[in-house]
């Protein structure tokens, strides 16, 4: 099917909405309610436009397509609207754009930009709370615009069920469980909150004041802890060569963008002072550093003095979930079939 966006065609298939015809093709339409691993809400209307034969504004991210659609996203009357709509949640908040961890990714930030808002025509916020008691996350209400997305990720995606809606009219706030802080309640930090969140609602506690956006590399990979092969993106500190934060990849297939506390979070270790990065060998009592082929020879003759002394069985092996799986099916190869035993294992709690 076809349908017309401010006056030129484009192919849609059934089932699209107008959202998703202009995102495919460039047309630029604020969503700040809509995430595609939420679905469609319809809840903040930054993203209506006009459409010929139906009354009033239409919510891009609900209405699904039609062929001969005919459809506006940047009339004045649709502008005008997206305007009022993203000043009032830019006037109901504290969006300090120059200090948020988030400038530079978020989203009311560039729909206010795009729509060409400076600075909020009111202000309306009162009192804010600041959560800082969970381990890695900061919940900071005065830059809640109750879109709704980390509800949703929490209850349908990964299906934690902690985040809800609590209290009514202005007081209304996203609560967990029953009007708890975040470190007393059933949370089990898994970060689909802070990854759904669209503004600087929800932030990385460990990434807070450690670069901006536009500062940091990206990497993509697998993560390393368990055999689901969930991608993850590396925010990397250019200068000092050192991650930020992970993100879940949106593109990931076994993941779709979701990851647990220990994909998310448990990353510290990459650049922990303690970590080892020379191999050592024990003498009278002390360790000193030595390179690997002395290491190596070293491991072998011990291993090869110990099986024919005691037997292959003597021997075990005991892998760890901060290698690769690439790295874990090796170590189980080489005891399986150089040392010949069986006694192999793995934790995956280290």
């Amino acid at each position: 099917m076809v349908i017309k966006i401010d006056g030129i065609e484009y192919k849609a298939k059934k089932g699209q909405t107008v959202l998703d015809v202009a995102r495919e093709n460039g047309i630029y339409i604020p969503t700040l309610c809509y995430h595609k691993r939420t679905g469609q809400a319809g809840k903040c209307r930054a993203c209506v436009v006009e459409i010929e034969g139906m009354r009033g504004l239409q919510t891009a991210c609900t209405v699904a397509v039609t062929d001969g659609m005919v459809v506006s996203s940047d009339g004045e009357k649709v502008l005008s609207a997206r305007r009022m709509v993203v000043d009032l949640m830019l006037s109901s908040g504290r969006h300090d754009c120059l200090s948020c961890e988030k400038s530079g990714e978020c989203e009311l930030q560039e729909a206010a930009y795009r729509l060409g808002i400076e600075r909020p025509t009111y202000e309306m916020y009162g009192e804010f709370e600041l959560d800082n008691s969970s381990e890695f996350i900061i919940r900071d209400d005065s830059k809640c615009i109750k879109c709704g997305r980390c509800i949703e990720g929490c209850n349908k995606n990964v299906v934690n069920e902690v985040l809800d809606f609590g209290h009514r009219s202005s007081e209304t706030k996203v609560i967990c469980d029953e009007d708890l802080p975040m470190g007393k309640s059933t949370c089990v930090q898994c970060g689909e909150c802070l990854q759904l969140c669209p503004t600087g609602a929800i932030i990385d506690k460990r990434a807070k004041g450690r670069g901006r956006t536009w500062e940091l590399s990206r990497t993509e990979t697998v993560c390393p802890y368990c055999g689901v092969g969930c991608r993850l993106v590396l925010h990397v500190d250019k200068t000092r060569n050192k991650i930020v934060k992970v993100t879940g990849a949106e593109n990931g297939p076994a993941n779709n963008g979701m990851l647990c506390v220990k994909g998310r979070f448990g990353f510290d270790f990459v650049s922990d002072k303690g970590r080892l990065t020379t191999p050592l060998i024990k003498e009278n009592g002390l360790f000193r550093k030595a390179s690997w082929n002395e290491a190596f020879n070293l491991v072998g003759e011990k291993l090869a003095f110990i099986k024919d002394k005691y037997g292959a069985d003597s021997i075990g092996g005991l892998a760890s979930a901060k290698c690769t799986n690439e790295e874990n099916y090796l170590f189980q190869k080489f005891i399986r079939t150089r040392i010949v035993t069986n006694n192999i294992d793995h934790c995956a709690r280290l």
